[in-house]
């Protein structure tokens, strides 16, 4: 059964490069959403494996730390893995410091430290090249 990833905030080509990474590696089903809003009333109304946020949100360029907070307010979705993503290593322990699981940059997505900091919450890497 495939894990659940919510991707938040990301412009159309992040996106895609996320959704490639993820489905290279990890068997996941990956929905997309774009501001608080929409992203809260997912988190409500289904499960996830794991929320990645944008550092700045693609729709209107707000803080994606900003969902985060929201998040892990909410005590029914609190305990949701978030994950940052930004290149930013200010950023990334921000994020921690209210709640996150150190995230990735997009120009970490290839690297072995980012797939096995996703595996924790996405299961088992899969084999390179096998798509089940």
């Amino acid at each position: 059964m495939p894990r659940r990833v919510l991707d938040v905030g990301q412009c159309v080509p992040d996106h895609a490069s996320i959704r490639t990474m993820l489905e290279a590696n990890f068997d996941v089903e990956i929905t997309r959403a774009h501001l608080p809003a929409d992203t809260l009333s997912q988190l409500r109304t289904g499960k996830f494996d794991l929320v990645l946020i944008n550092r700045k949100l693609d729709e209107d360029y707000s803080d994606g730390i900003e969902i985060l907070k929201e998040i892990k307010a909410d005590p029914k979705i609190a305990a949701t893995p978030v994950m940052l993503v930004t290149n930013y290593a200010d950023h990334q322990a921000a994020a921690v410091a209210a709640g996150a699981e150190y995230g990735f940059g997009k120009l970490e997505m290839a690297q072995a430290e980012t797939l096995e900091r996703l595996g924790k919450f996405l299961g088992k890497e899969r084999s390179k090249g096998v798509k089940e």
